[in-house]
């Protein structure tokens, strides 16, 4: 079991799949076996990302998706828990980057989910990032394309 917690920015109007995240989260994290996590995802605009770049990656200016990981844990009534951290993605920049692959925004919200779940447990792509006709290399983009295609039918954007 694991726990997800999905928000909207403020002042950012609330997209009519923003439901349908948190059951996808859920369906990835039991794809790669992970459990008792917790993890918080922020939907945000552009400016906000941006910001945030700037701020914890001395980068000025926007990106599709940020994973900070946290690593602490704690113990409730349900059991202990791994608070893994948080991942925000930027919805102005999910139809350029769907445009850009050539995707559908379905697919491409799902692979930054993905991507954010990986960077959040412990994995890293160094230099390599996903490019419009080349198959990855590294360990962590291959994990996100196998899980990709294993979810490939399920819908979050419909």
């Amino acid at each position: 079991m694991n726990r997800v917690y999905v928000a909207m920015q403020d002042g950012v109007d609330e997209p009519d799949w923003f439901n349908n995240v948190e059951p996808f989260v859920q369906k990835v994290l039991g794809e790669l076996k992970f459990d008792g996590e917790e993890i918080s995802m922020l939907m945000c605009d552009d400016t906000y990302m941006q910001e945030l770049n700037k701020t914890y990656r001395n980068i000025d200016s926007t990106t599709d998706v940020l994973s900070f990981e946290n690593d602490e844990e704690y113990e409730d009534e349900e059991g202990k828990w791994k608070c893994v951290g948080d991942i925000v993605i930027s919805l102005d920049t999910l139809p350029v980057n769907a445009d850009y692959f050539e995707e559908s925004r379905n697919d491409e919200l799902k692979r930054l989910i993905v991507h954010g779940l990986l960077h959040l447990n412990g994995m890293d792509h160094g230099e390599e990032h996903i490019e419009k006709g080349v198959a990855p290399q590294c360990e962590m983009l291959v994990l996100q394309e196998k899980v990709l295609e294993q979810l490939k039918d399920e819908k979050i954007i419909k």
